[in-house]
């Protein structure tokens, strides 16, 4: 399989970097071939704007999404852009991985998915209308593409728990998982996080490690998270909202994720159509 791993930290001798290094043999070791994008090794430029087209759509204003659609389009990206978007077209996988910083990703590794994630690649296929509104959450580019985080905290896990202080780690990388990784078609398996990273000894690192193994070989093979299809029914069109039968009572987050007992048997199934 072919991995692509993309990787925000600036210190080469890091935890992140140890950990980065192992995923890269520990894949390859398994016959997988890998490729790196190191955001600060590359000097990645974080910002989108008009220069990431070599030719403007329009002149009087930048309109960040209509340029967007327009230099992908007809192959007026700029170099850099264009070479990440192979590598996602590439990979069968694809890895992010960071240090969770003020409850978010590096604004590199943002910088990286505003300007690779073009119109027309992550955003903005498929039809729109009363029945469906365009491919996206279980549809996209990216359909049949597995992701998973790497994420390093300085918190306790205590701290990501269901009534932790900062909230659960589920629900803080929610608008990633579900929002950046879901909605162009990837199939999300759970995160991998380490928490308490300052208390990392020697010990700490080998049972990291040993586990972050586990996940790499399990990556194909790990249920993902069951994020609900927005075309499979559960949503009224064109609003999006999920329909009074779907998760009664609940809101939020949690409410986009299907619970086991929703997912009928085949038996009953042919049951309930009879």
């Amino acid at each position: 399989m072919n991995v692509l791993i993309v990787y925000a930290h600036p210190e080469p001798k890091s935890l992140n970097g140890s950990l980065k290094d192992f995923t890269v043999q520990h894949l390859e070791r398994a016959g997988h071939t890998v490729q790196v994008s190191d955001l600060y090794a590359m000097n990645w430029k974080a910002s989108l704007d008009a220069n990431d087209t070599v030719e403007r759509h329009g002149s009087e204003r930048f309109f960040p999404s209509l340029e967007s659609r327009h230099a992908f389009e007809n192959g007026l990206q700029s170099e850099d852009i264009a070479r990440e978007q192979q590598k996602l077209i590439w990979a069968d996988a694809v890895i992010l991985q960071f240090p969770l910083w003020w409850f978010s990703m590096p604004a590199i590794l943002k910088g990286w998915v505003e300007r690779v994630y073009a119109y027309g690649l992550a955003y903005g296929v498929g039809e729109h209308s009363d029945a469906r509104w365009g491919e996206r959450y279980g549809e996209g580019r990216f359909a049949g593409k597995r992701a998973m985080l790497v994420v390093t905290t300085g918190g306790w896990e205590s701290h990501y728990s269901a009534r932790g202080i900062n909230g659960p780690i589920d629900d803080v990388l929610f608008p990633i998982q579900h929002g950046i990784l879901y909605y162009p078609g990837f199939d999300v398996v759970p995160p991998f996080v380490v928490y308490r990273t300052s208390r990392v000894d020697d010990a700490k690192y080998a049972a990291t490690r040993d586990a972050l193994g586990q996940r790499l070989d399990d990556l194909w093979t790990t249920a993902p998270i069951a994020f609900r299809p927005q075309n499979g029914g559960a949503y009224a069109i064109p609003a999006l909202t999920l329909r009074d039968d779907f998760a009664p009572g609940q809101a939020g987050f949690a409410a986009h994720i299907q619970h086991a007992d929703e997912v009928k048997a085949p038996e009953a199934a042919l049951m309930s159509d009879a």
